[in-house]
């Protein structure tokens, strides 16, 4: 995908997807800036990456927060001038039915999940806009469609990032493109936290969630990064204010 030279700003860039989109958007040659609460391996990852000879910066970012969120967009224009693309992936993870809801895991789930999109759009549009374009990628999830159990804000959080989807593009409009990737069942560090508690070993959980996908195997981070490439690149200029779902097929699956 034609990345090369543009400034793509990553958040939560240290783990799972957003450190394989981060990986392959800078072995495209995108100028990568890498936002995360996680410091060492942020710091660890941007040494990687421009030892290799590819153009990376760490920004230490809390995402539920306006004013880190601000500073993080402040670092990118100091390093590059101009933003070009921002993938908000960013995301955490929380069990729990709505008989089991309080405050915390509301601002937990939602502050990181759903605010923190609204602050980096907050702080980015205006820059996209006075550039005259600007693409804004958001990772959603197929929680937004399906009501997994013990899920209820997660999903909730997932839902309503599609309708900002939505609603920034049609705010937006003519000068910043806005989409949605939401993937399925992705092996990364989160899926595996969501296995604990069960009676069967990760691997066997996992061998028969891939047994039930129609691909037949897991979603892997780099599954999603190159499409979110394709995504943030102008040859995707006509998809807008929607969400590709990368799912391996999950969701034809009838409920039996």
């Amino acid at each position: 995908m034609a990345l090369k030279d543009k400034v793509i700003l990553v958040t939560g860039g240290t783990s799972g997807i957003g450190e394989g989109c981060v990986r392959h958007f800078a072995s495209l040659g995108a100028k990568v800036v890498i936002a995360s609460n996680q410091r060492e391996p942020g710091e660890a990852l941007e040494e990687e990456l421009r030892a290799a000879g590819q153009d990376a910066h760490f920004v230490f970012t809390d995402v539920s927060q306006e004013d880190s969120v601000q500073s993080m967009v402040a670092r990118t224009l100091h390093f590059h001038g101009r933003i070009d693309g921002v993938h908000c992936n960013a995301g955490v993870w929380a069990k729990g039915k709505a008989t089991e809801f309080n405050d915390a895991v509301w601002e937990k789930v939602m502050g990181v999940n759903v605010k923190s999109v609204l602050w980096t759009a907050k702080h980015v549009i205006p820059i996209m806009e006075n550039q005259g374009q600007g693409v804004i990628l958001i990772t959603t999830s197929v929680a937004a469609q399906i009501g997994f159990p013990s899920h209820a804000l997660y999903c909730a959080s997932k839902a309503a990032l599609e309708a900002i989807i939505r609603c920034l593009a049609v705010d937006h409009a003519g000068k910043v493109r806005v989409v949605g990737i939401s993937p399925g069942t992705i092996d990364t560090p989160m899926l595996a936290a969501t296995c604990e508690g069960w009676d069967k070993p990760v691997a066997e959980l996992y061998a028969d969630v891939a047994r039930r996908i129609p691909v037949r195997r897991l979603g892997q981070p780099q599954d999603i990064a190159q499409a979110a490439a394709f995504l943030l690149s102008d040859e995707a200029s006509y998809i807008n204010a929607t969400t590709i779902v990368l799912d391996g097929g999950t969701m034809a699956l009838p409920p039996w």
